[in-house]
């Protein structure tokens, strides 16, 4: 997801975004959004400038959160995920049921909605949408996991719908609020899928797509008959802009320096370095943990060193979060306080287990046997506790970040090398479980992100065989009952800290920088910008 942080992983990887970045993406915000001074008013082109690569512009094919960002102006989704209140709100769907189980969800859907190209919206277009994805396998790996056990879709009249699976899938209500499960037109459907990534898709919208140039940038225009957005948007009718357009910049420097300039009118993914200086400046920025699971390093269980409990809590305790995120990250960033981002479903507050006790790790090392030689590296039975820490490499705050976690864990004398490899040897990299520590963070408005990484069956990150803790993320996946999920989604968070499997470092942030002259730019859920309601003074 970030610019100066790293590109996003194939979207094979993951449920959500895999960023493996510290410092967000595109995405920002929360519930808030650029102040809101005098009355709207309509015109004007708004130039966003991105840091990670767009490829595709059909959002149920969408790997990153820029492409995600971007697509979500072209199509609307059954419900929206309203981020002050954590519910989900009507939005296609102007109510629903969720079945005994959540085997089944019936949607009721609103009247009067249209696609660009006129035709309406109904229960067969519904239909044919979830069909489609599910046939898409590989080429929509993030709207797929949504469609866990998918069994069908049934029309019960032209304006209701019912989606049934062959198992509880707690998830799927979250699901039908992404742009991955945004709702194409009939025409779209019968592309092909490398046609709807290179020639975009028909929505129902706000925007349309007028020009997508794949890496580089995607124009899109107002419709100016919408009348339909979600319960929690700031207006119903058309959006403000007359043009709104997506600019890939990688550099965070050339960002920054294009929005001074007035180049651009926001950018994303800030650097920590540009923070400060853009707020003194008058610009305005927009911050928010980015859901899902926090910058974290992984302990890979199967090793050596790392086997030994004692070890991986004394990782945990000599590491100073706050004091990276004061150096290293500053404005706007936080550390993390529990597996799981505070922005997300089922978090539990971890924060006094991760507070800094580098004598309670050395108190813990001596008493496990590992003693410091001349070097100032424990060594036990002749093993030094040297480790290696496989990053996904690049410079900027994750490497600096590191770094002073290098020296943190040195002063308890934990010798820790750190080796950048390319987000291609990712597949490889987890298969060989070649590493003692490998760094990761992933967004997704849902917990089920902890099955993805953590499970023995999915990435396994950790090299953990089958046991208690892939039983509590195989059965929060299938819990029906909200409470009683979140209640195994917090046991499983306190599971990963306490045995030292993950060692969360900080929350990955999403910062916008916006020019003074914007107003109305909002958050969803996964911290992504929305632009429906955006305008300019």
């Amino acid at each position: 997801m970030p610019g100066a942080c790293r590109r996003a992983l194939p979207a094979v990887l993951s449920v959500g975004v895999l960023a493996l970045a510290a410092c967000g993406s595109p995405a920002a915000g929360g519930g808030g959004g650029a102040g809101a001074a005098g009355t709207p008013r309509s015109g004007g082109t708004l130039t966003y400038a991105v840091g990670t690569d767009v490829l595709c512009a059909d959002p149920q094919q969408a790997g990153n959160g820029d492409e995600l960002a971007a697509a979500r102006g072209l199509v609307d989704s059954l419900t929206a995920h309203d981020p002050d209140s954590g519910k989900q709100v009507p939005w296609l769907a102007s109510s629903w049921e969720v079945g005994e189980g959540a085997r089944s969800f019936t949607f009721h859907l609103r009247t009067g909605v249209t696609f660009s190209d006129g035709t309406p919206l109904d229960a067969q277009v519904v239909k044919g949408n979830f069909d489609n994805v599910a046939k898409l396998g590989a080429h929509a790996v993030q709207a797929t996991s949504y469609l866990a056990g998918y069994r069908g879709t049934t029309v019960v009249d032209p304006q209701t719908v019912r989606i049934d699976f062959d198992q509880p899938n707690a998830k799927f209500l979250e699901g039908t609020s992404s742009p991955s499960l945004g709702l194409v037109a009939t025409a779209t459907l019968a592309k092909p899928a490398a046609d709807r990534c290179s020639e975009g898709v028909i929505g129902s919208g706000p925007f349309t797509l007028e020009r997508f140039t794949r890496n580089q940038q995607v124009v899109e225009v107002p419709r100016k008959d919408y009348a339909w957005a979600a319960a929690n948007a700031a207006h119903q009718g058309p959006a403000y802009l007359s043009s709104l357009v997506f600019k890939v910049v990688p550099q965070d420097g050339v960002r920054s320096g294009g929005l001074r300039s007035g180049q651009f009118d926001a950018i994303g993914a800030v650097g920590p370095q540009d923070r400060q200086p853009l707020r003194a400046a008058g610009y305005q920025l927009l911050t928010r943990a980015v859901p899902g699971l926090v910058y974290s390093l992984n302990v890979n269980v199967s090793r050596p060193a790392t086997a030994d409990p004692a070890v991986r809590t004394a990782l945990r305790l000599a590491l100073d979060r706050q004091q990276i995120v004061d150096t290293v990250l500053g404005d706007g960033s936080k550390a993390a306080t529990s597996v799981l981002a505070s922005t997300t479903p089922g978090y539990t507050d971890l924060g006094p287990k991760l507070a800094a006790d580098p004598a309670g790790a050395a108190r813990l090392l001596d008493g496990a046997g590992w003693t410091k030689g001349p070097d100032g590296v424990r060594t036990k039975d002749g093993t030094r506790l040297s480790l290696v820490a496989v990053w996904f490499g690049g410079a900027g705050p994750v490497q600096t970040s590191l770094e002073l976690a290098q020296q943190q864990l040195k002063s308890v004398g934990v010798e820790l090398t750190l080796r950048p490899i390319a987000i291609a040897q990712a597949i490889a990299t987890f298969k060989a479980g070649d590493y003692d520590l490998i760094d990761g963070q992933g967004s997704n408005a849902d917990p089920d992100i902890l099955r993805t990484y953590y499970n023995p069956q999915g990435l396994n990150v950790v090299r953990l065989p089958a046991g208690p803790l892939q039983d509590l993320l195989n059965s929060q996946a299938t819990e029906a009952d909200p409470a009683a999920r979140a209640q195994q989604v917090g046991k499983a968070q306190q599971q990963l800290v306490d045995d030292g499997y993950a060692i969360p470092l900080y929350e990955a942030t999403g910062v916008i920088g916006l020019a003074p002259r914007v107003h109305g730019v909002s958050f969803d859920a996964a911290s992504r910008p929305q632009f429906h309601d955006a305008w300019l003074s």
